[in-house]
């Protein structure tokens, strides 16, 4: 098959442009093997997102490139061999943005350095990722570019924090340090960095540019992508916040080599979705591979990175406000938002509790007849495999679930709209229209009162 090659888009504004130090624009070479397996070749490979919707056959046409043949999920891709980036592209016209995923790209400075506007930087991280990389970023930003300012604030680490205090000492920090319309913002953390710091910059003089360079496989696979930025309130979690778009998403898998097993365990809840809502060969692959993904074997990450980002990217570009296609990513968060806003913010992991939360929204399907017990059973054991939770907190009742889930932002006009299995493994429905009685069974059949 002929190379497939693709022109690197990036964003435009009247007030801001690339850094003239480096060439914008990223050469792609993408090469397959006879099998129309991808593999690395002297330039990054891209990768274009593919138009599916979030229900269909467990038959995925998987493709790696704009023009290339279907890839067989089955196997692993040797994408952590190398410090060549693999690029998958999130195409909203002239905001589309590259995510670059690849071991070692923190030591690539010109990726980082392409997407900086102006001269004034401000790194947004928290006191467990700063001591482990932040100076290797500063150093990303400002190597060979010397013109280049590097502010940072550092912020303390867990959910508890994602809240409207916390967010002041980014603005503190920006309006002290006198950033302009020209600045950007540069999120390194897990996903409660990437939200407030995403916000931040949505917010500050009515928007600023924002590179997220996510630190956990939970931000990698998930929060990073996508534009979703807030904070929580204490009625609700990501009740306040706005969609805003970075400039890139950079992925270096060496940073999971310092991931707690608890992290990076809840990371996996996220990449079971994928397979559960839309990607039947990806679930299928997650089966055979959950054991590889629990040892930290770096090309079975590499691989699980790359198609969750695939499947994030196929669903914002074609659904970036979550008017409906992209509300099936949701699978398990009503439940699982109701956890950590009843339990207390930072009690439970995210990926602890959406994992809870799935299989309670996996019960539902099975008792509305929308499912095979089989997908109950399979949803069940991988989460376990996976050291994940597969039931709430005890102290969760039917009372705190009901209380939180009525303001959801799923709701619509005094009705909870679920995201829910239906039909063969790999499809799913976002719907208000269900058997209410098929609710507080599972509700019933999970907590004791």
């Amino acid at each position: 098959m002929a190379a497939a090659a693709a022109t690197t888009r990036r964003r435009t504004a009247s007030y801001s442009t690339l850094s003239t130090k480096h060439n914008p624009s990223l050469p792609t070479n993408h090469l397959t093997n006879k099998n129309g397996l991808g593999f690395l070749s002297e330039n990054p490979v891209r990768i274009r997102p593919l138009s599916l919707s979030c229900s269909r056959p467990a038959k995925l046409p998987m493709k790696v490139s704009a023009t290339s043949a279907a890839t067989p999920v089955m196997e692993t891709s040797k994408l952590s061999s190398g410090a060549v980036p693999t690029i998958v592209d999130v195409d909203l016209g002239d905001r589309s943005y590259p995510i670059y995923i690849g071991s070692g790209l923190l030591d690539q400075p010109d990726l980082l350095q392409r997407h900086v506007h102006g001269k004034r930087v401000l790194v947004v991280t928290n006191t467990t990722v700063a001591p482990l990389y932040l100076d290797k970023v500063v150093s990303a930003l400002t190597v060979g570019n010397p013109n280049v300012t590097v502010e940072s604030v550092i912020l303390p680490d867990g959910e508890k924090y994602k809240d409207m205090d916390t967010l002041m000492k980014v603005f503190d920090k920006a309006i002290e340090s006198r950033l302009d319309r020209r600045c950007t913002f540069v999120a390194l953390g897990g996903g409660v960095i990437g939200d407030m710091c995403g916000y931040a910059a949505a917010s500050f003089l009515r928007g600023v540019n924002f590179i997220q360079i996510p630190t956990t496989v939970m931000a990698q696979v998930d929060s990073s992508v996508g534009g979703k930025t807030g904070i929580n309130h204490r009625l609700g979690k990501n009740l306040i916040g706005a969609f805003y778009q970075p400039q890139c998403v950079l992925i270096d898998t060496n940073t999971l080599n310092t991931l707690p097993d608890r992290e990076l365990a809840s990371g996996l809840a996220e990449v079971i979705k994928y397979g559960l809502i839309r990607d039947a060969p990806f679930f299928e692959w997650q089966e055979k591979n959950i054991q590889a993904l629990m040892a930290r074997d770096p090309d079975a990450f590499a691989y699980a990175i790359k198609r969750s980002c695939e499947n994030k990217a196929e669903v914002v570009s074609q659904d970036e406000k979550e008017s409906g296609l992209r509300a099936t990513l949701n699978l398990g968060h009503t439940f699982g938002h109701a956890i950590e806003t009843s339990y207390g913010y930072g009690h439970w992991l995210h990926g602890e509790a959406v994992a809870a939360g799935t299989v309670m929204a996996v019960d539902m399907s099975y008792r509305l007849g929308w499912i095979d017990e089989s997908i109950v059973e399979r949803t069940n054991n991988i989460l376990k495999q996976a050291k994940l939770p597969t039931t709430p907190p005890e102290m969760m009742t039917i009372d705190m679930f009901k209380s939180v889930m009525a303001v959801d932002k799923k709701v619509a006009d005094g009705l909870l709209r679920l995201i829910l299995l239906k039909g063969p493994l790999g499809s799913c429905v976002f719907t208000g229209d269900y058997d209410r009685k098929a609710l507080d069974e599972t509700l019933h059949a999970f907590c004791k009162s």
